[in-house]
């Protein structure tokens, strides 16, 4: 064998991981495609209470427990948790009408802190099922009696959709964001319970059981506190499932915060990934298990705008050497034709759930989309994902938009 084939042949092994995990993307997004059945779930038949964790919300934590005292079903009772906050969010919530406790810990700041707190203060008369909330999102009462339902029936841990409300008079780069946050957590969730069995807990309209919760190792920092749980919930044989007929929807965040959103939730997100992907995928090989190779190249997957410019540099560097003879043209062709068929099945993800959230007009910004963060991944390099959970400005905050 020549030199040129042998240098083809290493270019195609340093392909691999890259062709593999496109397969699979366009495997899993052409799956989550298919719309669930439609069908009426089994209201809870236990107690179930709704932990809202709240850092500094007082502008907008009245109108969410309005909202959840309205949506509430019998059985269901709210507990806010005002965690280290400086205004008047513990005030706010009661007047609202939720019970309230307060945490002051300024050196144990974070999500899984407030939660922990939680259980302490639950543990003295524990409801059947926990639902988990943050301060800004929304649940009908549908989706409330349809995931806690559905984990009482399944005696496991279970994920609503979670969505960004739809913005489409927003910013482009807003609309792109909100769309790539549909594509992870309604196509790409729905592929992975066919594909895998099991799904990603995403922080927000989580229900667990109580067993679950009360055993869960919360009491941390981490900012994917949720993404870590359900890992370890998969890791002890009760992965988390998918209410596809449940819906959270958050606020999207202010167009000047959007990119700070997204650099910790990527940053972190990221961090999890190099460290918990290539063992998943290696116990599945070790063990036969399809579904837990597919919960290791799904969690391989980078963040949607991250992942278009590793396949276009590389795809670019593979036409490169092709053109200058270094290297045959069969890597670039293979590359090229299997990004074509993710760039297709995401192409149909959009005409079939994100027409109502990206128009068409800001799909020409998708490449400006990917430099806008460019700076973001820069920093992600040198500094590593952020370490503390920080509040985001939304955008009925800062534009007196109703929540």
């Amino acid at each position: 064998m020549n030199t040129f084939s042998w240098l083809s042949l290493v270019a195609f092994v340093l392909l691999a991981p890259l062709l593999l995990i496109n397969l699979f993307f366009a495997l899993e997004m052409l799956v989550g495609l298919r719309p669930g059945k439609r069908m009426a779930g089994a209201a809870p038949k236990d107690s179930v209470a709704i932990v809202i964790p709240a850092h500094d919300e007082a502008a907008g934590i009245g109108a969410t427990v309005q909202a959840l005292r309205e949506a509430l079903s019998p059985g269901l009772h709210l507990l806010v948790v005002a965690d280290n906050c400086s205004d008047e969010t513990a005030a706010v919530a009661r007047a609202a009408g939720a019970r309230v406790t307060e945490r002051h810990d300024p050196d144990r700041r974070g999500k899984g802190f407030a939660l922990a707190h939680a259980r302490a203060v639950l543990r003295a008369q524990p409801p059947a099922s926990i639902v988990v909330l943050d301060a800004d999102c929304r649940m009908d009462r549908a989706s409330l009696t349809a995931l806690a339902g559905a984990s009482q029936a399944s005696g496991r841990a279970m994920q609503s959709v979670n969505l960004l409300r739809s913005a489409p008079d927003a910013a482009p780069m807003v609309q792109i964001s909100t769309f790539a946050f549909l594509i992870k957590n309604l196509v790409r969730q729905r592929g992975l319970q066919r594909l895998a069995g099991r799904v990603h807990l995403t922080g927000t309209g989580m229900c667990l059981p109580w067993s679950v919760f009360d055993q869960a190792d919360l009491a941390t920092a981490s900012i994917v506190e949720d993404l870590r749980l359900g890992l370890e919930l998969a890791e002890r044989g009760t992965p988390p499932g998918l209410a596809e007929q449940a819906f959270v929807w958050s606020p999207h965040a202010a167009a000047d915060q959007t990119l700070g959103q997204r650099s910790r939730w990527e940053g972190g997100f990221l961090a999890t990934m190099r460290a918990v992907a290539p063992g998943l995928i290696g116990r599945g090989l070790r063990t036969g298990s399809i579904g837990t190779i597919a919960a290791g190249l799904d969690l391989a997957v980078p963040p949607l705008a991250l992942f278009a410019m590793i396949n276009v540099a590389a795809l670019l560097l593979l036409l490169l050497l092709a053109a200058t003879g270094v290297i045959g043209w069969a890597p670039a062709l293979a590359l090229g034709a299997i990004g074509l068929i993710a760039a297709t099945a995401l192409g149909l993800a959009w005409w079939r759930e994100g027409r109502s959230v990206l128009r068409p007009a800001a799909l020409v910004r998708i490449p400006l989309y990917a430099l806008w963060k460019l700076p973001m991944y820069a920093g992600l390099v040198r500094k590593g994902a952020p370490g503390e959970w920080n509040r985001t400005a939304r955008v009925h905050e800062t534009t007196n938009e109703a929540p």
